[in-house]
């Protein structure tokens, strides 16, 4: 392709040859062949200007960059820009053809819940014969094809790749969670979305965003760019559901399960093995548990209605559905219950153990086995602990992902936020697998165990190195239970 094509609808001071023919993209010098355009990014870590006279002598033909190099080299084309990120993103769609375009492309966006509405959606549409596909934290799909996934969002590079794929494969839909730090990182730039749905905002990422107005504003972001015609879905139970949607050009709709809105529910009865919703006047019976997973309900019912599928079908849809991997997902063995699930914030763990809570009977004891990831937000730790000895009988402090943390550190700020009370129901056992070997010995027969933070990662990363670690696997093995 053209420079000049990949470059259309981007504002750039040129110097140079626009006219030459080139072969690939890439930010990262150390792929850069002959024939590419090297777009030198300024990252949280690394500065991509650094890397030209990389790139040049591998053979780049032009470069695209926010601050010309002092040597500059004349064979070469230079295209300066305000945001070399979003040039990236917007060259990346027209080097890929605007895939985006061409499929019908939900983004959500939110602390909780994004993983679950994105798979559901995936499957209700796929289960209902449309050819649909997935980009989310555990797994890309191209139809039913896993893709393996990194990041909650890839680079623009990638995800443009796989929409081109997509599309390719003649998908007419894309359901795609939208990180913050996607957001704030232009990855999505150049995207033309259908529609968008925010979910919640929670404590979360605050190692990233540094303050919570910064980490709402990101989020605000993502729904500032939808285009007019697309839809903004957004939960009104949620303080911050109409600020994300105030800017927006898009049509904005509702959902609730406390307010007048365009898609309310009410909760009439739940147990381990589902809740029966009442949804803007009609009930359904639905497999997921938990009030938290009836707003991940309501926006997955407005989303499928707004993308064109009947109310009464996807009503039917909805009762088909069942919990994404490792969210809320239970084993049964020895009379005892264990559930795991990814609450990873503080939110996330308040709703799954209050979940628990509204179900389980008073004989019922509550044992919850949590951590947090290293290298990452210090200060949702001491809350961590904090709502999981409020809300459990006996507590068991243990590793998440340490990475290049400490554990024990890490086990010291969680522990910094227990009271003298809580300490006395409180163990802590560094090794996970002890921790959850140790919770199934505690159980009495009638009892829960929650093992909280992981869900359905299969890994461990202990000191930057990646070992396999299944929650359910651990748990099913001492119960000596299949995990449903």
């Amino acid at each position: 392709m053209k420079l000049k094509d990949i470059i259309k609808g981007i504002d750039c001071q040129t110097t140079g040859n626009v006219d030459v023919e080139v072969s690939a993209i890439e930010f990262d010098s150390r792929r850069v062949g002959q024939g590419c355009v090297f777009v030198a990014q300024r990252g949280t870590k690394v500065d991509g200007h650094q890397f030209i006279g990389q790139a040049t002598v591998q053979g780049a033909v032009a470069v695209v960059c926010e601050e010309l190099p002092l040597d500059v080299n004349t064979t070469l084309t230079y295209l300066k820009v305000d945001d070399s990120s979003r040039a990236l993103g917007q060259m990346a769609s027209n080097f890929y053809g605007n895939p985006s375009a061409k499929l019908k492309l939900v983004g959500i966006t939110g602390t909780n819940g994004k993983t679950t509405t994105v798979t559901m959606l995936h499957r209700m549409f796929r289960h209902m014969g449309y050819h649909a596909g997935l980009l989310s934290t555990i797994v890309n799909r191209i139809d039913d094809e896993p893709v393996a996934s990194t990041h909650t969002t890839p680079d623009a590079l990638e995800l443009n790749r796989l929409l081109a794929q997509m599309v390719e494969a003649g998908c007419e839909y894309c359901f795609m969670e939208v990180s913050s730090h996607s957001v704030v990182q232009q990855r999505i730039a150049g995207l033309t979305f259908f529609g968008g749905i925010f979910s919640n905002i929670t404590h979360d990422h605050l190692d990233f965003h540094k303050t919570m107005a910064a980490y709402i504003a990101a989020k605000k972001g993502f729904f500032d760019q939808l285009p007019e015609g697309a839809f903004a879905l957004t939960n009104i139970d949620d303080r911050n559901g109409m600020v994300m949607v105030q800017n927006t050009r898009a049509k904005v709709f509702t959902y609730s399960l406390m307010h007048m809105a365009d898609f309310r529910c009410k909760v009439v009865e739940e147990s381990f093995s589902g809740m029966l919703l009442e949804v803007n006047g009609s009930e359904v019976w639905c497999r997921l548990v938990g009030r938290f997973n009836a707003y991940n309900l309501m926006a997955i019912y407005g989303a499928a209605t707004l993308c064109g599928m009947g109310r009464d079908e996807a009503l039917v849809a909805l009762s088909q559905l069942e919990a994404a991997e490792g969210r809320f997902q239970y084993v049964e063995g020895r009379g005892v219950t264990a559930i795991v699930d990814y609450a990873h914030t503080p939110d996330a763990l308040q709703n799954v153990i209050a979940t628990i809570n509204a179900i389980r009977t008073k004989s019922q004891r509550l044992i919850t086995v949590v951590g947090c990831g290293g290298d990452r937000d210090r200060t949702k730790r001491p809350e961590m602990a904090r709502i999981a000895a409020a809300g459990s009988d006996h507590l068991v402090l243990t590793s998440d992902n340490p990475r290049t943390e400490d554990p024990d550190d890490i086990l010291d700020d969680m522990e910094s936020g227990l009271s003298p009370d809580s300490l006395s129901m409180t163990v802590r056992i560094a090794d996970r697998r002890q921790a959850i070997r140790t919770a199934c010995m505690i159980a009495r027969e009638g009892d829960i165990i929650l093992i909280a933070g992981k869900g359905h990662e299969k890994y461990q990363d202990v000191a930057g190195v990646k070992h396999h670690f299944d929650d359910c696997e651990e748990v099913s093995q001492h119960l000596n239970v299949k995990t449903k």
